[in-house]
């Protein structure tokens, strides 16, 4: 008798056992969204500089992504701040990424820009400075989004057609090309005219940021 009750005991041990396993691995699920691996991809310290010792077409470029506003139910938003190496602190371009995925399975990162942004050079250091400002008072690139798709353990994706305006160097629109994996992010920018011809960015490949170690 006793054999009996030790031997239904350990069976609803292991009953219990494995639904408390199954239920952490449901919410550690519901916590770990789709979106938030391509946010642990995006965020980080990167530079070209490889690429730039390897070929004089390209600069050595420090890029940064950091979450802020975590707490927002919204989507996930990133500071993303661009510098030359030699010129940290006076970054060439400070955006703000408001990433989220769409009904198609898709991820779009619309690109905002900031107001007043020399305030914000080296935010990333300090995420909480961006708690004087909200959402609402970002400046949306219209058209500029990148659409992006899973591609094994990267997403590769790009703007849409000619939406994203510039006048930029004489263009009329910019296009983006975009490839992020868990070492390096790909980042082809052009600039186009009305007649289709490129007026600026990279002519023969895109910038190849490796994660900085």
């Amino acid at each position: 008798m006793n054999k009996i009750l030790f031997g239904l005991t350990i069976s609803l041990l292991c009953i219990l056992t494995a639904c408390q396993k199954k239920n952490i691995t449901a919410l550690q699920q519901t916590k770990d969204a789709p979106v938030d691996k391509l946010i642990r991809h995006m965020t980080g310290h990167f530079s070209s500089a490889l690429q730039a010792q390897k070929d004089s077409l390209f600069y050595d470029i420090n890029l940064v992504m950091q979450p802020i506003w975590e707490k927002s139910n919204e989507a996930k938003w990133l500071y993303v701040e661009q510098a030359a190496s030699q010129n940290l602190d006076k970054p060439y371009r400070q955006r703000v990424y408001k990433v989220s995925q769409l009904a198609d399975g898709r991820f779009e990162s619309s690109v905002y820009e900031l107001p007043q942004p020399a305030r914000f050079i080296f935010g990333w250091k300090d995420p909480t400075v961006f708690n004087a400002i909200t959402p609402d008072s970002l400046i949306l690139r219209e058209g500029c989004a990148v659409y992006l798709k899973t591609n094994g353990d990267c997403y590769t994706g790009s703007t849409n057609d000619r939406n994203c305006k510039s006048t930029l160097r004489g263009a009329s629109y910019a296009t983006s090309i975009v490839t992020i994996c868990p070492d390096r992010i790909e980042s082809w920018d052009q600039g186009w005219n009305d007649e289709d011809v490129q007026v600026w960015g990279a002519e023969v490949a895109g910038y190849i940021f490796d994660r900085n170690k």
